[in-house]
C-alpha cells in the first residue's frame, strides 16, 4: 500500500529515487502513465495488470471508454528500478505533468502519484478547504 508524501528531486537524466517505503512494492517493476490533474500515476506491475484487466472489459462500443483507454494506455511506460532504486520518467510523461526539478510523490493506496511540487502545493491548498467542509458521504460506506 502506498501512503505518505515525499519530496525527491528529478535529476538531469529524468530519474527519481523511489521513496524507501515504496521500494519493496515496486521492486518487480513499475508502470507509469498519465494521471488526472496532470500528475503521473505509478503502479506496481502487478497492480497495473489487475487494472488493465478491468479496462479491457470496457465495451468497445462506448466512446467514453475508448477515449479513456487511448489516453490512459498510450501514455503508459513500464520501467524497472535500477540498483540505486531510481526510475526514469519518460520525457513525454515529464512534459505532460510539467515536471521541474522539485517533485512531490504521494501515496494514494493502490498507486503513487508524481507531481511537480508547485502544482501539488496549489492543488492541495485548493482542496483542503473542500476536504474539511465535506458534509456528505463521498466514499460510500467510509464513515
Amino acid at each position: 500500500m502506498f501512503l505518505g508524501t515525499y519530496a525527491p528531486k528529478l535529476d538531469e537524466k529524468g530519474r527519481i529515487i523511489l521513496p524507501a517505503k515504496f521500494r519493496e512494492e515496486l521492486a518487480g517493476g513499475v508502470v507509469m502513465t498519465r494521471g488526472q490533474e496532470n500528475c503521473i500515476y505509478v503502479f506496481s506491475t502487478r497492480e497495473f495488470e489487475t487494472l488493465h484487466e478491468k479496462i479491457r472489459q470496457a465495451p468497445v462500443t462506448s466512446k467514453q471508454a475508448r477515449d479513456y483507454q487511448r489516453v490512459f494506455l498510450s501514455g503508459a511506460s513500464a520501467e524497472t528500478p535500477d540498483k540505486q532504486n531510481r526510475i526514469t520518467i519518460p520525457a513525454p510523461l515529464r512534459g505532460y505533468a510539467k515536471l521541474d526539478r522539485d517533485l512531490v510523490v504521494i501515496g494514494v493506496g493502490s498507486r503513487a502519484e508524481i507531481w511537480d511540487a508547485e502544482a501539488w502545493n496549489a492543488y492541495l491548498e485548493a482542496q483542503e478547504a473542500a476536504f474539511s467542509e465535506t458534509d456528505e458521504e463521498v466514499i460510500p460506506g467510509l464513515f
